[in-house]
């Protein structure tokens, strides 16, 4: 593992003035509303829309994680990162409704379609999760990359980089992240795809890497039989995941929300889904030729979540090792803070507003960043927790996913589809979804202590990917059938916001806002990801 040199730290001094230069631009320009603060007082372009979207997505635990996958024999996890067509639904799907409606949140979204109690669970629920998902494990990862790049401790790392997060994110609100993440795309793309193009030709090329490891080891279709990914489950259950965390997470919502108008919304979530194409090439790689090396005697890691950053700073030349290394921690600060944002956003809009509907602009925004700094400590205190982590981060990361993700999905997917589907449905789902999602982590926990031919130790034991498949299933005929037995919404209630109830002046409205560019490019997407399928399939 070798240390950075001088040259490194020029590079990423330099980044970090390019950055503060930014921060300190956006802070000077933005006004005291929440619009702007949490917005970007809607008004941003598709490029920076999907840019935004893409580093929100691409944190440190994603390059971290991703390359570890690909280093660990876990290759059918790969489908999590060619999901740029589930990218393409928010944008043609979901946006227009979120747009219609004027919400700042996905909570706020469920209490126009159906009433307050789904935004009050949807809301507690969403920042509980935030902090035993993002943002735990982004500042795992943080510290993981920090202390193997920089060679300092753990500790000083991750808290050095979540308070100087922290710090531009209160002062700056929505537009200091998004314009900080569009250069922190640049970055982390430019950066990592010279890392992949040196790493292929240091292992001979393809070819190679491939009789190293051997053709099977490419294969991301294990059989329906396959105790760890079987591939119906894994179909399934990652559609169920790429829906919730694509098209009704604040986290990446958000991004689309600070559009001009729906038009270039969609077109920044077409540029995202472009982008979304490229962590297969980018990360995953990166991490099986880490691998491959270290099978041939030629690199050392003790963990596959330390594939990446070893192979970075033994392969890359100097001063480029350092831009690269400014691009890990740029892919760090642009997840924690997008995740900051989300976070004091939903607190702020959902939750304070809510119990205080008076409260002036200037009060609100003040809230949002006393939200952001409590985020920010909580945060610091889950490091010794999350350093407590084993296995490969990824699949972690996944695994809790697939539990949160089924009744949220079912309940913002039914509530556009079914106008049928009432407040009462909604909130039932949602209630009856967190329940079972704890008491499945707890029994995964916990199961080593019941009969291992007892109901609860197979609940306990049962595959992630198949338990979130056919919990899915029971979200969806769990909440047509509570609405069926309970009234149907009233007409003006669910107007514009379900597919059967939009005036003939929005379907002219939408038909206006995207031309044939915009379908062919999303065409060729879809067409990208099914060769990705196909390339990877072990022969």
């Amino acid at each position: 593992m070798k240390t950075l040199d001088t040259y490194d730290w020029i590079s990423i001094v330099i980044y970090f003035l390019v950055l503060l230069g930014i921060a300190v631009w956006v802070i000077r320009k933005k006004k005291e509303n929440t619009e702007d603060y949490f917005l970007a007082g809607r008004n941003i372009g598709w490029f920076v829309v999907g840019a935004s979207i893409f580093a929100s997505n691409i944190g440190s635990e994603h390059v971290v994680g991703l390359a570890g996958t690909g280093a660990s024999d876990k290759l059918p996890l790969l489908i999590y990162e060619i999901q740029a067509w589930v990218v393409l639904i928010l944008g043609w799907v979901f946006l227009p409704f979120y747009a219609r409606s004027g919400v700042f949140t996905m909570p706020e979204f469920l209490e126009k379609r159906f009433d307050a109690r789904s935004r009050w669970v949807l809301s507690i629920f969403s920042i509980a999760a935030y902090v035993l998902t993002k943002i735990s494990v982004t500042i795992y990862a943080g510290g993981v990359v920090v202390s193997a790049l920089l060679g300092i401790d753990f500790w000083t790392g991750a808290i050095a980089t979540v308070i100087l997060t922290g710090i531009y994110t209160v002062l700056g609100g929505m537009r200091a992240v998004v314009y900080t993440e569009t250069l922190q795309a640049v970055l982390l793309i430019v950066g990592a795809g010279v890392l992949t193009a040196i790493g292929l030709d240091r292992v001979g090329g393809w070819e190679s890497m491939t009789e190293t490891l051997s053709p099977e080891y490419f294969n991301m279709w294990r059989p329906a039989t396959d105790p760890d990914f079987p591939w119906p489950s894994l179909l399934i259950t990652s559609t169920i995941v790429g829906i919730w965390y694509w098209c009704t997470d604040q986290y990446i919502v958000q991004r689309a929300l600070t559009a001009k108008n729906i038009k270039e919304g969609r077109r920044g979530t077409i540029f995202g889904a472009m982008l979304k194409l490229l962590p297969v090439f980018l990360f995953l790689i990166p991490g099986i030729i880490a691998l491959t090396l270290k099978m041939r005697g030629e690199l050392h890691w003790d963990s596959p979540d330390e594939a990446f950053p070893v192979l970075m700073s033994n392969l890359l030349p100097s001063g480029l090792r350092g831009l690269v290394a400014a691009g890990l921690l740029a892919a760090l600060m642009s997840s924690l803070a997008s995740v900051f944002n989300s976070c004091s956003t939903l607190f702020t809009v959902d939750i304070y507003k809510k119990l205080r509907p008076n409260t002036p602009e200037k009060k609100l925004v003040r809230t949002g960043q006393v939200a952001t700094v409590i985020v920010v400590v909580i945060g610091i205190v889950w490091i010794p927790i999350m350093a407590n982590i084993s296995g490969v981060l990824y699949e972690y990361l996944q695994s809790v996913q697939a539990y949160i993700a089924p009744p949220i999905t079912a309940v913002f997917l039914m509530g556009i589809f079914y106008k049928r589907i009432n407040a009462t449905g909604a909130f039932a789902t949602l209630i009856m979804g967190i329940v079972v999602a704890f008491l499945r982590i707890t029994l995964e926990l916990v199961k080593g202590s019941f009969e291992t031919d007892s109901f609860l130790y197979k609940l306990g034991d049962m595959n992630f990917l198949s338990f979130g498949a056919w919990f899915f299933l029971f979200c969806i005929l769990f909440i047509i059938a509570v609405s069926l037995l309970t009234p149907a919404p009233s007409r003006e209630k669910v107007v514009n916001l379900t597919f059967g109830t939009i005036t003939a002046e929005e379907k002219l409205k939408n038909k206006a806002s995207y031309s044939w560019v915009d379908i062919s490019i999303s065409i060729i997407i879809i067409i990208i990801v099914i060769g990705v399928m196909i390339f990877f399939n072990g022969k």
